[in-house]
């Protein structure tokens, strides 16, 4: 019973991979996956650790993140249902050079990478998916890295919401932001300090951009803040 379940759970939530796979690969990741849940901001791996799993975000939402200089973070990127991470360092042969822990309480699928390297070996259509995967995520970095470089205040702050909306969507309401984030991760995510992100979320309230209570976040002007993103 326990395994027709996981294989119901790897069916419908890594449909992508799955479709990949023949009947001996799917035999061999409904056997060896583990399932796992994460407390709200426990730590996945952390960064210098080796890497032994293909991690795959079945419920909940994952952030990496990268200490810097004088201990500040930078949030990396947001996981979001149903996407697949931690490989990078176990194909690069290195240890992990970021961290990864649950924004909130989270569900995890876990594959060893051992298996996930045999398993590319033999199978084309596989190998193609983390290429894909990989291209993607390098380009969106590359992309990163001159927006929190290169944009003011304002354009790295509107930018991270629509980040946020993007990733996680809205609540049933249709306007506010379905994950309720600290104003310190807002600004890690922002690549700005705390007091800047306040302030600057306070200008967006003045120019009824967005309506704040608490973490909780309306967007009450999507277009505008897009444009502001966009040009910054």
């Amino acid at each position: 019973m326990i395994k027709a379940a996981l294989e119901k759970v790897i069916n419908e939530d890594m449909a992508e991979i799955w479709a990949r796979l023949n009947s001996e690969e799917r035999r061999l990741v409904v056997e060896n996956m583990e399932v796992h849940t994460f407390k709200k901001n426990q730590l996945i791996y952390a960064e210098g650790d080796e890497p032994e799993f293909l991690w795959v975000l079945l419920k909940g939402k994952v952030k990496k993140t990268k200490e810097g200089v004088g201990g500040r973070v930078q949030i990396l990127r947001l996981i979001r249902p149903v996407q697949y991470f931690g490989y990078r360092a176990f194909f690069a042969q290195e240890s992990y050079v970021s961290s990864a822990s649950a924004f909130e309480p989270s569900m995890l699928g876990a594959v060893p990478l051992t298996l996930v390297r045999d398993m590319i070996s033999n199978n084309n259509n596989l190998a193609w998916f983390f290429i894909q995967e990989l291209s993607r995520n390098l380009g969106g970095s590359d992309t990163r890295i001159v927006n929190l470089t290169q944009k003011h205040i304002r354009g790295r702050l509107a930018e991270a919401l629509i980040v946020l909306l993007d990733n996680y969507g809205y609540e049933d309401d249709g306007a506010t932001l379905k994950i309720y984030m600290a104003r310190e991760d807002l600004a890690n995510l922002s690549n700005m300090t705390t007091s800047n992100a306040i302030r600057t979320l306070s200008t967006f309230v003045a120019e009824r951009l967005v309506v704040v209570d608490g973490r909780r976040i309306k967007i009450t002007n999507e277009a505008q803040l897009r444009k502001i993103s966009k040009y910054g």
